[in-house]
């Protein structure tokens, strides 16, 4: 993994000594770079994503490929007007975005991005660092605290406002996190019960016994999904993203807003993308794990980044391909579903664990394996009870028929008649002298049957 000579001394690089200090501030830099250039081109990405889906091109003429297109949008963000309503307070709306935003970036402080590495100083010795800011031994507890905080920024903005679409968008905003948050912290209970540690280093360690078919998603694919889902309402992301329905609210919460103040709200959106991305995969996807990691621990930081970009085309992905849900429905989904099975999959993971620690770590894979085959028959029973019925078929549609309503003619009806017969007189008395008149009144009658 690295060559000191024999003389060389390790030294683990934690407490509060110089080590940590520094360590600190290179890591929060590389982390606040990271997030910046990871929110830049994650518009990039979403832009020419969507327009391969759509069959367009997408922003390819600022750089090569369309590279520098985020530094042209930054740019025009920078030189645009920046407005504040005169009713607003002012305070609160200049301090909503970065309430909003902060907590974006300071979520993944927690989270490692590869396994240790030893790395050598000025004074000859070999310090051993973790890839990642700092490993606390409560680090889910943190990311449900500070994902809680960012609701701050929108529902401030959209109050201090004094604009009734962002009132309404801030409202919104905070009864969805309510209801898709319970969902999302008994996603998290999932991974903490299975490695017994709410450590994020220690869940993603143990999601490398066995490698790869070690991962929390194969154990507990519902929670998985469930998780997915839930930190899509949590970015306000499609198709949750009714905080911001352009069709009902102008622009929801950020209605009022402009320059840069827009730009802070945008980026916490994009920075937010990238955070929730690395949560999934820190506790569903094994983190940094995967082939030859072990044995070249600088490669975990590249497998991360491989796993983010992956999650963010599939955010990106969902985005493109459904609609907008309405806001009914979307609580319905928040509380009658997804809570109910968030519950079952609490319940799955705790069944595991207890038939694992008595049957010497054997029983996780027999639960699985029982609970796993009783959803697949019944997910057959529901499905070939559908393929089973028979269709329905449409009722025919009712022949047209020539009623006679009730009550009879009106004046009006009855001396249209007289008057239809006299000037229709000469013509039946030449066919009463001539024979014809009868059989062509039948066939007339006849044709006119025929047409309806």
């Amino acid at each position: 993994m690295f060559g000191p000579g024999e003389s060389s001394v390790v030294v683990e690089c934690t407490g509060s000594g110089t080590c940590t200090v520094i360590h600190a501030i290179i890591t929060s830099l590389l982390l606040f770079i990271m997030l910046l250039t990871g929110f830049a081109y994650t518009t990039l990405l979403e832009r020419r994503f969507l327009a391969s889906l759509q069959a367009r091109v997408g922003p390819n003429r600022a750089g090569p490929f369309g590279l520098l297109q985020p530094v042209a949008d930054g740019i025009k963000l920078i030189f645009k007007e920046d407005v504040t309503p005169a009713s607003a307070d002012k305070i609160i709306f200049w301090l909503s975005p970065v309430i909003k935003v902060v907590p974006a970036i300071i979520v993944v402080a927690v989270i490692p991005l590869g396994p240790k590495i030893a790395v050598p100083w000025f004074d000859g010795k070999w310090y051993r660092l973790s890839q990642g800011l700092v490993d606390v031994n409560v680090g889910v507890l943190w990311l449900l605290s500070i994902t809680s905080i960012g609701i701050y920024g929108i529902v401030l903005a959209g109050w201090s406002s004094n604009n009734k679409y962002a009132m309404l968008g801030a409202l919104r905003s905070s009864a969805q996190m309510i209801s898709y948050e319970l969902s999302m912290g008994l996603a998290l209970v999932v991974p903490v019960m299975l490695a017994g540690s709410m450590s994020i280093g220690d869940i993603i360690d143990a999601q490398n016994d066995p490698p790869i078919l070690g991962w929390y998603v194969f154990q507990n694919p519902l929670a998985a999904a469930i998780m997915a889902v839930a930190l899509l309402a949590e970015v306000n992301r499609a198709p949750f993203d009714l905080p911001e329905a352009e069709q009902e609210l102008t622009a929801g919460y950020h209605t009022e807003y402009s320059g840069m103040k827009f730009a802070l709200f945008f980026m916490a959106e994009y920075i937010g993308m990238v955070a929730v991305s690395m949560i999934g995969a820190a506790m569903y996807f094994g983190g940094y794990h995967f082939v030859l990691v072990d044995q070249y621990p600088l490669l975990g930081p590249v497998v991360y980044v491989v796993k983010v970009i992956v999650l963010l085309m599939v955010m990106i992905w969902v985005r493109g391909t459904l609609p907008r849900i309405r806001y009914d429905r979307l609580m319905s989904l928040g509380w009658k579903v997804m809570l109910p099975l968030a519950l079952v999959a609490v319940v799955w993971s705790s069944v595991s664990v207890i038939v694992a620690q008595e049957l010497d770590n054997q029983g996780v894979y027999i639960a699985l394996s029982i609970l796993a085959s009783v959803l697949f028959i019944i997910g057959a029973l529901i499905f070939f009870d559908r393929i089973g019925r028979k269709p329905e078929v449409a009722p025919e549609s009712p022949r047209v028929q020539v009623v006679n309503l009730s009550g009879g003619d009106g004046v009006g009806a009855m001396a249209l008649h007289a008057v239809d017969k006299v000037v229709g007189l000469p013509g039946a008395v030449a066919g009463a002298v001539t024979g014809r008149g009868d059989d062509q009144e039948a066939k007339q009658d006849q044709a006119e049957t025929d047409e309806i």
